[in-house]
């Protein structure tokens, strides 16, 4: 797996914890924000018929708050790790990591514009699949390396993801499923 090459700069960000813990924060508020305006003027999302189990959406800016928080140290921990790692196999695991954690941030980014923006619940429920997919096997990747130091971080970030993508399936499903509106995906 070593021909994974990261970028020097994608590896500068997380050394700090300051700014490994910026970039999802920071990313976070950029992708949500103006979601979160569309929410407060459009009838859309609350014209929306909601699985069980969903919270209050007041919840949800101090949920993530915390989740880019901890996914950002959990960064950092990794990097860390990654400067002092002696095994292949060690370097290897959290290099891939590492790029995951890019890909996950990405993915992150990307769900709520499709989401609350462009209603295509449908396309964010894939988005969510593979946000919660890449970012457990992300998770396990990081384990053994940093000492289940990353996973205590992570975990609850993984816990939220499947149950992110519970409430996106659910929406999607009631919503625009099988039978219902055409629009969704």
């Amino acid at each position: 797996m070593s021909f994974l090459h990261i970028p020097n700069i994608l590896l500068a960000i997380p050394r700090n914890p300051v700014t490994a813990v910026g970039l999802p924060l920071v990313a976070g508020f950029l992708s949500g924000s103006p979601s979160s305006t569309k929410v407060a003027n459009s009838n859309w999302y609350f014209g929306l018929t909601a699985p069980p189990g969903q919270p209050p959406r007041e919840a949800f800016p101090f949920v993530w708050t915390l989740l880019y928080c901890s996914m950002g140290y959990a960064s950092h921990v990794a990097v860390k790790a990654l400067d002092t790692a002696v095994t292949t196999t060690s370097r290897d695991n959290l290099t891939l990591g590492i790029g995951l954690y890019y890909v996950q941030l990405g993915l992150n980014f990307a769900w709520s514009p499709l989401f609350f923006g462009a209603h295509q619940t449908g396309l964010a429920l894939v988005d969510s699949a593979a946000l919660t997919i890449s970012t457990w096997y992300m998770t396990k990747l990081l384990d053994r390396p940093t000492n289940g130091k990353a996973t205590y971080y992570l975990l609850p970030y993984c816990a939220w993801l499947a149950y992110a993508t519970y409430l996106n399936a659910g929406i999607w499903w009631l919503n625009y499923g099988p039978g219902k509106r055409s629009k969704g995906l």
